[in-house]
């Protein structure tokens, strides 16, 4: 499939950065372990991918999915 040319990788890029640090906060932990979770999730897979349109969803909606895999891990 081919990438979506409107879907600029510098504010994607930035998105990643504030899921990462919003995903910080709200589970207390360092930046730095938010950044390993994040990208061994399944919905930053999915984001990555594009064709899925998860980058015109809310960085909150974004955490909050995160969250909701990392539960259901348990």
């Amino acid at each position: 499939m081919t990438e979506n040319p409107l879907i600029n990788e510098t504010l994607l890029q930035m998105k990643y950065a504030r899921v990462i640090m919003l995903l910080s906060e709200r589970l207390g932990i360092s930046p730095q372990r938010a950044l390993d979770i994040f990208y061994n999730t399944s919905t930053y897979g999915y984001l990555s991918q594009k064709m899925y349109h998860l980058h015109n969803m809310s960085d909150a909606y974004l955490v909050d999915e995160i969250i909701l895999e990392l539960q259901n891990r348990q």
